[in-house]
């Protein structure tokens, strides 16, 4: 299919004929600041900068570069949210994410009072990270962690997995219909 779409475009170029083609592609938009009540496709918040989703529809991915910050109040992904050595990622306040929260080689995270259809997954984290009152549709898994790591009252349709954080997770009242393992066998 691609094949035929750039023999179009070329085809078109070379008879002369500047007909506009449109991409295949949803769109990407650059936050830096706040949206609000907003329909947008996909979100990057740029490395070093602070975006706002407030009452939010991402019709896709949301993506947390570098040094960044996101915080989703009210937000409705249909996608993933993706943190690889973000600053901070904050999903809370009843926002729902439609496949899963990734939170790698960071700093902090805050998923509260929220619904994940996916996982939950904090990997190798340097800040502190906090899972509390939300629905999660998969599991949880904590890995590697090393600025501390709350876990409260949430109700896990999958597993609860914690290994290897220093120092060992808190928190308690989670319901969890897999099992609890390892550092969260206790939670």
């Amino acid at each position: 299919m691609k094949k035929l779409h750039f023999a179009a475009i070329a085809l078109l170029t070379f008879t002369g004929l500047n007909l506009p083609v449109s991409p295949s592609m949803a769109e990407e938009i650059s936050c830096q600041g706040t949206l609000g009540a907003i329909t947008v496709d996909n979100v990057k918040v740029p490395s070093g900068k602070t975006c706002n989703l407030n009452g939010t529809r991402v019709q896709g991915t949301v993506k947390v570069e570098s040094n960044a910050t996101l915080n989703a109040r009210g937000a409705r992904i249909v996608g993933d949210v993706q943190g690889e050595n973000a600053a901070a990622v904050n999903v809370l306040n009843n926002s729902t994410v439609g496949g899963s929260v990734q939170v790698k080689q960071g700093l902090a995270a805050n998923v509260s009072a929220s619904a994940i259809n996916g996982d939950i997954q904090f990997e190798s984290n340097r800040g502190a990270l906090v899972a509390n009152s939300n629905r999660i549709g998969g599991s949880l898994q904590a890995f590697q962690n090393t600025g501390g790591l709350r876990i409260n009252t949430n109700r896990i349709n999958g597993n609860l997995q914690c290994k290897e954080n220093r120092p060992f997770p808190l928190g308690g009242g989670n319901i969890v219909q897999g099992s609890k393992e390892d550092q969260c066998s206790a939670l």
